[in-house]
């Protein structure tokens, strides 16, 4: 690959440093680097390939001479600069959901549609998390037998809500843990040793009853996946784990799926790692896929309330493949 350069705009963030990471890792050609972000960052640096490199204030002049621009910084700072960047022939991958619905930009899941990377006008969108890691599981199974309805539930890690988020979990168990009564300053209730039904935490919901992030899975998965015709319905859930969001999936198929088809089919789907061996307890688990860009799959069964329904169990690093993995793995096919 030819030498690029790159910005990443919220570095200082918990993604942010993420995808400094993944660059490093994955060993991108970084011709030369950038690293953007608010005015309370000035002077800061941050460490990448044994160097110590200087935070700037994101600004309209950023983007002069920048090749490829990881964003992370927010939905709002994302509609104000990802048009000023990619006016300067700079192409945006960003993490936010500014353009995610957008029909002009690609919303892209390398496993599941690269080929929509081709159509972009200067941005594309990094899906949310929690649908990211659910797609790459479907796709081989709609490819093989058109999944025809999805019911979700997820449990996702308080790493999704951002360093304040983990640093109240952290204080909360460590008040409960002291007979001390937890302080709720992110989350609306304790989050230490409880479950939320609400994502985002800050959000009220939407006039049909769901989440926006749950809306966002069923209209992120139809759009990714190429198919109106995919029935989606979400329920998502901020449980007290510090990274890897786990989803319990149960699909339906125009095709009968065996358990044991299904099992080839994602043993060799690309990102995806089987562990489906109950009886050794062998399944995934977030302490485990944490650190990994892959997703992992398993509890693999039939639904037996639906002849043609798979019920499954999909767990994912909602840092890396959830968000900095993908948006490299988007600008290394760039």
């Amino acid at each position: 690959m030819t030498p690029k350069s790159v910005a990443v705009a919220g570095a200082t963030g918990v993604v942010g440093r993420q995808m400094l990471h993944v660059l490093e890792e994955r060993d991108f050609p970084v011709k030369s680097i950038k690293l953007l972000a608010s005015e309370r960052s000035r002077g800061t640096t941050m460490r990448f390939r044994g160097e110590e490199i200087p935070v700037e204030v994101l600004g309209d002049d950023s983007f002069k001479g920048v090749d490829i621009a990881l964003f992370s910084a927010g939905g709002g700072t994302s509609k104000q600069y990802a048009p000023i960047a990619a006016q300067s022939d700079c192409i945006v991958v960003d993490n936010s959901s500014a353009w995610r619905m957008d029909p002009t930009v690609p919303l892209v899941v390398p496993e599941v549609n690269p080929q929509d990377i081709k159509n972009h006008r200067g941005i594309i969108a990094n899906p949310n998390c929690s649908t990211i890691q659910m797609v790459v599981v479907l796709k081989p199974l709609h490819d093989a037998a058109r999944v025809t309805r999805v019911i979700v539930s997820t449990y996702q890690a308080v790493s999704g809500a951002g360093s304040a988020a983990l640093k109240e979990l952290e204080d909360q168990t460590r008040a409960i843990l002291e007979g001390r009564t937890p302080e709720c300053k992110i989350f609306p209730h304790q989050i230490a040793f409880n479950c939320i039904p609400q994502i985002p935490q800050s959000d009220a919901f939407l006039a049909n009853g769901y989440t926006s992030e749950e809306m966002k899975m069923v209209q992120e998965t139809k759009k990714i996946m190429g198919d109106e015709n995919i029935m989606v319905t979400a329920t998502t859930v901020r449980v007290p784990v510090h990274t890897g969001h786990s989803e319990s999936v149960n699909i339906e198929t125009e095709r009968k799926l065996t358990v044991e088809e299904a099992r080839r089919l994602l043993a060799s789907a690309p990102g995806v790692v089987l562990e489906d061996d109950p009886a050794t307890q062998h399944y995934p688990l977030a302490s485990r896929a944490a650190g990994s860009g892959a997703t992992f799959v398993g509890r693999i069964r039939e639904d037996l309330s639906h002849p043609r329904g798979l019920a499954l169990w999909v767990v994912s690093d909602n840092l890396l493949k959830g968000a900095a993995y993908n948006a490299v793995q988007i600008a290394e096919y760039l």
